[in-house]
């Protein structure tokens, strides 16, 4: 691959059933292009938890993905209420979703400590009231 590939998502908020679209989508593109399926898993979980973390948190945001022969840089922006104390949130089983959330099976407070762990750099840029930016880059080489 000798361009980059930019991809854009809208990530519909409240809405369980889209949830996982986008990285699906996302998915299917690393496949075509032949990467190593480790690539493709990493990319795929980091973006699903992030899609799912937009559906919880925010009503939803958007999602742009670049990828390039060396790395695919995943950015998700909402415009959800923000996140108070990000080194707490990145803490594993820190979780703010309310009750009827964690009864659909979601909001066990993964979502963020997994987009860390399966990405090789994360930033996360929050203000409270105005939103949330994920830059997560997972790296090819």
């Amino acid at each position: 691959m000798n361009d980059k590939i930019n991809l854009h998502y809208i990530v519909d908020g409240n809405d369980f059933m889209s949830a996982g679209e986008a990285s699906g989508d996302v998915k299917r593109v690393l496949k075509k292009l032949g990467l190593n399926s480790d690539i493709i898993r990493k990319t795929s979980i980091a973006m699903y938890e992030g899609e799912i973390n937009m559906v919880i948190h925010s009503n939803g945001g958007e999602a742009d993905v670049e990828i390039t022969k060396d790395y695919i840089l995943i950015t998700l922006r909402d415009y959800g209420k923000g996140i108070e104390n990000i080194d707490k949130a990145m803490e594993e089983g820190f979780s703010t979703a309310p009750d009827n959330i964690r009864s659909l099976g979601f909001g066990a407070g993964m979502g963020l400590p997994n987009m860390k762990s399966y990405s090789d750099e994360i930033v996360v840029e929050s203000e409270v009231g105005k939103g949330t930016t994920v830059k997560m880059k997972i790296n090819i080489l």
